[in-house]
């Protein structure tokens, strides 16, 4: 026979910004001593004492049920999906009641069919003086059969101040959403490092490794800087007949040798690219060499 639970319902009266206290009694009904242990499915929410124990034949054992502070009151319409299971098990007369962990551990080990379950589920009560009970409660709240079935987990045995997790339920998606956010910013620092390795690694490839690599680049390097003395004297070769040119063309307008004039041709000089090319290996040859 199972457990009797009075109230069927545990219902936690507002304002939540401060602990609020339910109490929930254990009735045992059959003619031998049973284990019970409560779990919830915010065990970080609640804390249960005692959340394990043994109920004597027709005994009653009182459980304490603590909902921590939260940071804001839920909204007057929020449900409320928090639920408890109490697990109870049929003991022998002589069972050692000192060591009722070990006592669950074998059990579920060896013979977990036996164990029978009963579930609780929590409803947000508003303020003093509102009059709505756990019967009244919006129709949202209503329990549906599709649902899939929640984890429980074995909440804290002992009442203390809440820790930084205790939250309203219906800020716990938002701050998974935040850690995901989170994790998210965290993972773009890795592709920013691969960026600066793959730049560090063209790098490196560029300098030379070896005494060939070298001799070839210096090779190149000297083949570039003839073909550009070249281009450079032929410049300045056509620049010398050109001034020849403007020269002997003023020396005829001043003598008056020429009728119309000989039309002058814009003086060139060396173009921007060459130079630039010129010092750009003039450095490369230097730091090889020296």
């Amino acid at each position: 026979m199972s457990v009797e639970l009075d109230p069927p319902e545990l219902g936690f009266r507002r304002p939540f910004t401060h602990e609020v206290t339910q109490s929930l009694r254990l009735q045992n009904p059959s003619n031998d001593p049973i284990a019970f242990k409560v779990k919830t499915t915010a065990p970080k929410q609640y804390c249960v004492r005692p959340n394990s124990g043994k109920i004597d034949a027709g005994r009653v054992v009182e459980v304490q049920v603590l909902l921590q502070a939260m940071r804001e009151d839920p909204p007057p319409d929020a449900r409320c999906r928090d639920k408890f299971l109490v697990q109870t098990v049929t003991l022998s007369q002589d069972s050692d009641a000192s060591n009722i962990p070990a006592i669950w551990q074998n059990i579920e080990k060896v013979s977990k069919s036996s164990i029978q379950e009963r579930k609780i589920r929590v409803v947000f009560l508003r303020a003093e003086g509102s009059g709505v009970t756990p019967s009244q409660r919006p129709p949202q709240e209503a329990h549906t059969g599709d649902e899939a079935p929640p984890a429980y987990g074995s909440p804290a045995p002992s009442f203390g101040s809440p820790g930084p997790e205790a939250v309203t339920p219906m800020n716990r998606s938002t701050d998974n959403k935040a850690r995901m956010e989170s994790t998210g910013t965290h993972s773009a620092i890795p592709n920013n490092q691969s960026t600066t390795s793959a730049a560090a690694s063209n790098i490196a490839q560029a300098v030379p490794t070896s005494g060939e690599d070298l001799r070839a680049q210096l090779a190149d390097a000297k083949a570039t800087i003839s073909r550009l003395t070249q281009q450079a004297e032929e410049q300045g070769l056509r620049q010398r007949k050109t001034d020849a040119v403007n020269q002997d063309s003023r020396e005829r307008i001043t003598t008056g040798t020429t009728g119309m004039g000989i039309q002058q041709q814009p003086a060139d000089g060396v173009p921007v690219q060459i130079v630039a090319a010129l010092c750009l290996l003039s450095f490369l040859f230097a730091y090889f060499l020296f």
